[in-house]
């Protein structure tokens, strides 16, 4: 954790500013507090490799406790609170260092049906949608010039399109940065360590009052992850809360209780939506025309809002909010063709090699999948072969000199992803 994230940081149940509470106790990793116990008038808070964590339960509490004894290691397993065997599996990727891989890391921390859906996020149609809406949004002036939030971010995936957007924003020296944030401390760590290393991340719950100072943020974000929380109408105004004067709050994909959504959560009907975040003057979008208008047109048109009441069975929206009219136009979104992590192969492609070229075929890992991602077919091909070797570690200068005008063309239908390092 970086010392400006501390001051931006207040308890969730006083809203008082938080300071480190013994010095001498704090564990630092250069110019980062990695553990540390944080105390404002009414409560304790520890940070845990680097993660605050505003959360006042027994986890904390036994993490502080460890803390305060030095004992980090023990402040770790208090938080992550595994079962004997994902302890031992957990234990033993860390003991490989570098050469553990965020998949792995998954299959030690979650090895459910989430952990399978954040292995596969960065080519699922929510994930496209949302990605180029915040492109989008952040070719807007000054939209990036803040710290970032993204709430409920799980494993940094948005994060990390977040991350990136604002490093090429060049936001003015000591202006903030990019913030993660989640109820679930394995995701963060996940995130720190594999999705989005550099970003900041705290750990919170989005039920209470969000611990961060007013005003914080040129931008929030928060995607498929509201109809999930109980108190939303106490989110949502905890949300507007955090958005700076000319800043933007962005919630993409909110399930409608007027469609068919899997895993639907407690929804609202888009006039629900509206009304929460009414004094940010949001603005609706239909999440399958913003998809359309990605996949056929790489744009992003925010100036057809549809109105709260003529959404119909559409199963879910977007919400963009902003007291700047500005912000709602019609965006281009060029394809991203750099690789800023590791080329690799869409996961969801089962490889086999066939003489010098690499035959794909789309496999999804379970029938639940399908069913909620299967319209991933719109962009992903189901079989194709590729005149290269792509089975093994991939260079992206190699592979774009191999095979030429066709690789501009799997890097824009995501055949080909910008990974994290250690990603698969």
């Amino acid at each position: 954790m970086r010392h400006d994230l501390l001051a931006q940081l207040r308890c969730p149940f006083c809203g008082s500013a938080v300071t480190i509470t013994d010095d001498a106790i704090v564990v630092r990793e250069g110019d980062r507090i990695a553990y540390a116990v944080l105390g404002c008038p009414c409560c304790a808070y520890p940070v845990v490799d680097g993660i605050p964590v505003m959360i006042a339960d027994d986890r904390a509490r036994h993490a502080m406790n460890a803390i305060e004894a030095r004992r980090p290691a023990e402040a770790l397993d208090a938080v992550l609170a595994l079962d004997p065997v994902r302890r031992a599996a957990f234990d033993a990727l860390r003991a490989r260092g570098e050469a553990a891989t965020y998949r792995e890391a998954i299959a030690a921390l979650s090895p459910d049906a989430e952990g399978t859906y954040f292995i596969y996020r960065f080519s699922d149609p929510t994930f496209v949608a949302a990605a180029a809406t915040l492109r989008a949004v952040a070719q807007a002036p000054r939209t990036l010039h803040g710290w970032v939030i993204d709430m409920c971010g799980g494993s940094g995936h948005l994060t990390r399109v977040l991350a990136g957007l604002r490093d090429a924003a060049s936001p003015p020296q000591g202006a903030g940065g990019t913030v993660v944030a989640d109820v679930y401390f394995w995701k963060l760590w996940l995130a720190v360590h594999f999705t989005s290393p550099g970003v900041e991340a705290v750990c919170c719950d989005g039920n209470d009052p969000l611990p961060f100072r007013r005003a914080l943020a040129s931008m929030v974000v928060l995607s498929d992850a509201f109809p999930y929380i109980w108190r939303r109408r106490a989110l949502a105004e905890e949300l507007m809360r955090l958005v700076s004067t000319d800043g933007v709050l962005v919630l993409p994909h909110l399930h409608s209780a007027d469609g068919e959504n899997v895993s639907a959560g407690m929804t609202l009907p888009p006039t629900a939506y509206a009304d929460l975040f009414a004094p940010l003057e949001p603005r609706l979008f239909r999440d399958r025309d913003l998809q359309t208008s990605v996949l056929e047109a790489a744009e992003v048109d925010l100036t057809v809002a549809v109105a709260p009441d003529a959404f119909g069975a559409e199963p879910s929206l977007t919400l963009v909010a902003s007291r700047r009219d500005d912000l709602f136009r019609r965006y281009a979104v060029p394809p991203v063709t750099a690789v800023t992590g590791s080329l690799a192969v869409n996961p969801l492609y089962a490889l086999r090699r066939d003489g010098a070229s690499t035959v794909l075929t789309l496999s999804f890992p379970t029938p639940e999948y399908e069913d909620e991602f299967g319209a991933c077919r719109r962009y992903l091909p189901e079989t194709l072969t590729v005149a290269a070797d792509l089975t093994g570690p991939l260079e992206a200068s190699t592979v774009s000199t191999q095979l030429g005008a066709q690789y501009d063309d799997l890097r824009r239908r995501l055949v080909l992803i910008d990974a994290p390092a250690r990603y698969c």
